[in-house]
């Protein structure tokens, strides 16, 4: 007797987009994924491929104009930020089903009851959560950063971060900042100090420990690349650099995405996978920690089947053996 595995069916809100492409191409691979409904208004009747054109020899299948299928058993909302809970209330049958939320609509706690997807920290009310908020691609980049050091109530000043992404975290739509002409051979800083991630940051901060009351300074960049985010923080700390490498490296040992190196990361080194690397050094009495990571995938579609596999009591890293695309 062959031996099948569980098969659950799909549907992805809002499929058009670069989060939705990876989500698709990395559901598509996906053992225990069975059917996958691709939703998209502005597309209906088309073939997936026509927008995700790397998919092409990989599916046939068309995008739809709803989700309204009695044999879904998840959904993913790829619809933009504030656009995720309009879609719910216009579609209340939905609410029924398992949901995981690409957006910032439900990342704050709330009456909504929807459980923040970050596996190194949640990993355990993830798997009993009906509804996920996936975390943004920064502040999942900028929590792996600080949070242990946060738990362990070693931090003694605010911290400090600079982070640089790639183009495709702005989405899709046309903007002056997105312009090949503008975005190659430059760089410029946004949204200084008021960067919207950084509300779910202290949310984790101070969920982690009750007493922390540190300010987070966020200065981000924008990257004349495609993908991949580096975050740099840095902080006061009286532990010695090998206890604090020590404690990153004890936080994550369970974790299989997140790896604690002891060399400096590049961005090419995670984009295409799920994975974060974490450097942890100290200079005089201050702690730096740098992160990497493919804010398509561990900053998004890829953290969303990590917390879909822990909700379905699948093993967490299933379909998500990527290889990286450096050389």
């Amino acid at each position: 007797m062959v031996w099948t595995p569980k098969k659950i069916n799909v549907g992805i809100a809002g499929a058009a987009g670069y989060t939705a492409g990876e989500l698709i191409r990395v559901l598509l691979n996906h053992p225990n994924v069975g059917q996958i409904y691709a939703q998209s208004e502005s597309h209906s009747g088309r073939p997936i491929v026509s927008i995700h054109q790397d998919l092409l020899g990989e599916t046939d299948r068309l995008f739809c104009l709803d989700l309204n299928r009695p044999d879904l058993d998840i959904i993913f909302l790829c619809k933009g930020h504030g656009k995720s809970k309009a879609y719910l209330d216009e579609n209340p049958k939905l609410k029924e089903l398992k949901i995981i939320d690409l957006s910032q609509d439900f990342r704050i706690s709330g009456a909504h009851g929807f459980i923040y997807g970050l596996p190194e920290i949640y990993r355990e009310s993830i798997r009993k959560a009906d509804h996920i908020a996936n975390p943004g691609c920064f502040a999942t980049a900028i929590q792996l950063a600080i949070l242990p050091a946060i738990a362990a109530q070693v931090i003694e000043s605010d911290v400090h971060v600079s982070g640089i992404t790639g183009s495709t975290g702005a989405g899709q739509a046309l903007s002056p900042t997105l312009h090949y002409s503008w975005r190659n051979d430059n760089a410029s800083i946004y949204k200084a100090f008021t960067h919207q991630h950084l509300e779910e940051i202290k949310q984790s901060s101070v969920q982690i420990d009750s007493n922390y009351d540190g300010t987070i300074n966020f200065l981000p960049y924008r990257g004349a690349f495609t993908r991949g985010i580096i975050i740099s923080a840095y902080f006061t700390t009286n532990l010695s650099e090998a206890a604090l490498v020590s404690l990153y490296d004890d936080f994550y040992s369970d974790h299989p995405f997140t790896h604690t190196v002891a060399y400096n990361p590049d961005i090419k080194m995670v984009v295409n996978t799920n994975k974060a690397l974490v450097s942890v050094s100290k200079m005089g009495n201050q702690a730096l920690v740098i992160v990497v990571i493919d804010n398509l995938l561990k900053g998004a579609s890829g953290q969303a089947v990590q917390n879909m596999n822990l909700i379905f009591d699948f093993e967490e890293t299933t379909g998500l053996f990527l290889k990286g695309s450096a050389f």
